[in-house]
């Protein structure tokens, strides 16, 4: 029979626990080197042009955003649905969430390239007419909103109790919004033959699922095996299928874009360009995505003689990250690549790269930044579990499992 939750702040000072934070630290140094040398010396230094705009970075930042909202959905599990096992892991859900949400948010902050276009842009009247802006608001009011549900949870006195779950529906309506604006931001862009999908806008929510669920399970084998906590199988089969289910919807909703795609003759050119040609990006869609990202995961969480293995369960969660960064470079970059259709039916031949698929490489400065917005949130949990009481002092299953004998 399932137990109240009891929950501490870690203890430690030992080693492991400092060398974690200076090993992120130094990360984190390398992405404010990144940020000086762009800001001295301009976008040029970088691998992106008038072609490819939006670069590795933004792949980073993308992807901290979206995994931001998946990771609020363990909490949100708990909350709305009253889930009682999903319930203890709801503080470090919620804070894991805005702390990826920051990291994320400082990338794209950062890459703008001056600290003058930030204050620019921080000057300047909201366009409501661009998503962008909308997801400025998006953006603020999730940090706010998670600020707030934090504040039911972890409330000793008791007085916010009565907010705890209408907070947490605020929680997952606004996740849905926020990941929903970040989709529609490519999905409603018809400049770009690979964008012009509005099916892109649920594909990102449910991609925010697998990439919030692989880093929270991660993050939580990790923090529990460092701190000598105990974690019983029952959490971290909830984790597993719930992963697992979300990389069949992934597919799904995979298969589902590019056979419409396909269906439509204008798109022909950019999905042989994507799923058969002979760029970098055909290769990580089918290896990266599909079969690293997606499928051996699958095979790791489903394969009956690995039940309850522990680092099958690692390995499928740290798979499936690296499949969804391949997953949103193809969609960023290899959109891009492809080259503008400005005159359909027609044929165009110039010297200004009419018809020519655009060259990208990411430079060593765009992926220190990159990485630097990633040890930037961990070192935001990492700090917030030896400030708050963000973890459960066990997870057992006899502490977790109502139905456990």
């Amino acid at each position: 029979m399932a137990t109240k939750a009891i929950f501490s702040e870690v203890k430690s000072n030992g080693l492991g626990y400092w060398s974690t934070l200076g090993l992120l630290g130094l990360v984190v140094l390398g992405g404010v080197w990144a940020f000086t040398y762009m800001h001295h010396h301009g976008h040029y230094v970088t691998g992106m042009n008038n072609q490819v705009v939006w670069g590795m970075p933004h792949v980073f930042a993308i992807f901290l955003i979206v995994a931001a909202s998946g990771a609020a959905n363990i909490a949100t599990i708990g909350t709305v649905f009253g889930k009682t096992i999903y319930q203890p892991l709801g503080r470090l859900s919620a804070f894991l969430a805005g702390s990826l949400l920051v990291g994320g948010l400082i990338v794209l902050l950062l890459d703008l390239g001056s600290i003058g276009h930030v204050i620019e842009m921080a000057k300047g009247a909201l366009n409501f007419k661009s998503i962008f802006a909308w997801n400025m608001l998006l953006y603020s009011g999730f940090i706010a909103i998670i600020a707030v549900y934090l504040w039911t949870m972890m409330d000793r006195r008791k007085t916010a109790k009565s907010l705890y779950k209408p907070v947490g529906i605020a929680n997952m309506v606004w996740r849905f919004l926020l990941t929903m604006g970040t989709g529609s931001i490519f999905g409603f862009l018809v400049a770009r033959q690979y964008y012009d999908a509005a099916i892109l806008a649920p594909l990102f929510i449910v991609s925010s699922y697998v990439f919030g669920t692989a880093i929270y399970t991660l993050v939580l084998m990790t923090s529990f095996k460092m701190t000598g906590r105990q974690l019983g199988d029952s959490v971290l089969n909830r984790l597993r299928y719930t992963l697992a289910i979300f990389i069949v919807l992934v597919l799904f909703f995979e298969l589902t874009r590019h056979l419409t795609n396909l269906y439509a003759t204008e798109h022909h050119g950019v999905e042989a360009y994507i799923l058969s040609g002979d760029s970098k990006f055909t290769t990580m869609f089918w290896y990266g995505q599909v079969l690293l990202g997606s499928l051996v995961p699958l095979f790791l969480i489903w394969c009956r003689f690995l039940k309850n293995n522990r680092t099958a369960l690692f390995l499928a969660s740290s798979l499936a990250i690296v499949g969804g960064f391949f997953q949103l470079y193809v969609i960023l970059i290899g959109g891009q690549s492809f080259p503008l259709i400005l005159f359909p039916n027609a044929d165009v031949s110039s010297s200004y790269f009419d018809g020519v698929s655009n060259a990208y490489s990411a430079t060593t400065a765009e992926i220190l930044l990159g990485l630097g917005g990633v040890a930037l949130s961990l070192i935001l949990v990492v700090v917030g579990m030896k400030i708050f009481r963000l973890l459960p002092v066990t997870l057992a299953d006899a502490n977790v499992d109502p139905h456990h004998k």
